[in-house]
């Protein structure tokens, strides 16, 4: 092919036919633990545009939170695959996982404190608009961005994805500004009903505007495809559940940023 002619192809294609997800590593401090984040965006989307933050299951910064962030950045959004342990640390050990875990879980100031530094690092990342944050989390994560509504912190929505339900007090459920999605399994027998319970009425009587999507026979970790691979009882992958819970997400975070009658 004439080199002219190819340049001329070159120039006239939209700019999105060249378009590249991006990944980078993000550390900074909390106290002194370094966390590594990891930041996915794709090139096509220009400007400024709304963030989603992503947290993990117990196991860490493994494959399946990055998983989730680079496809919410495929959605175009600026997406943040947060790490709350520190040093980027994943694991398959139920034992070392259940360790890490109780460390954040055993003081719920750190568990806050940890997660609102780095929601506050997140804000000043380039092209994240500051007005249009959301937080998604599975298991560990579903409960922790739980903890980030109750803080009281002005993000516009958080969505738990087969976590457990903290327990919330009066004055943190009236504290809570997000929009709170609850996408639950209803087979999933490792959360007691009483906490589902005690969350439903806390929010209720707060006015709160919150959601909560049961579905029938899913399990623990229904939305990741490795679930089972752990060896828990009770954890299973559950393929319509998660289809479903997806399609919610994408549509709840639509609703977040783009609807005006949201």
């Amino acid at each position: 092919m004439n080199k002219i002619y190819l340049l001329v192809i070159l120039v006239l294609l939209p700019a999105t036919v060249f378009s590249a997800m991006h990944k980078e590593e993000i550390s900074y401090q909390h106290g002194d633990t370094e966390l590594k984040s990891y930041l996915f965006w794709d090139d096509a989307f220009e400007g400024k545009r709304p963030a989603v933050m992503v947290f993990h299951e117990r196991w860490g910064m493994n494959d399946y939170v990055l998983l989730r962030a680079e496809m919410l950045a495929e959605a175009g959004y600026i997406a943040l695959a947060v790490d709350m342990y520190g040093d980027g640390r994943r694991t398959r050990s139920v034992d070392e996982a259940g360790k890490w875990m109780k460390q954040l879980t055993g003081d719920k100031n750190l568990w806050q404190q940890r997660v609102l530094s780095s929601y506050k690092k997140f804000l000043k990342v380039n092209g994240v608009d500051a007005t249009k944050v959301a937080a998604v989390g599975y298991s560990f994560g579903g409960s922790t961005v739980l903890q980030l509504a109750y803080s009281g912190t002005d993000i516009s929505g958080v969505i738990s994805v087969h976590g457990n339900f903290p327990s919330v007090t009066s004055n943190q459920a009236k504290n809570i500004k997000a929009k709170v999605l609850v996408l639950h399994g209803g087979s999933d027998d490792l959360v007691p009903k009483k906490n589902i319970e005690e969350f439903s009425i806390a929010l209720t009587s707060a006015e709160t505007d919150w959601e909560m999507n049961v579905y029938g026979g899913a399990m623990k970790s229904f939305s990741n495809p490795y679930a089972g691979g752990y060896g828990i009882e009770g954890v299973e992958f559950n393929e319509v559940a998660e289809q479903r819970s997806w399609a919610r997400t994408l549509s709840f975070l639509e609703e977040l940023f783009v609807s005006d009658e949201y």
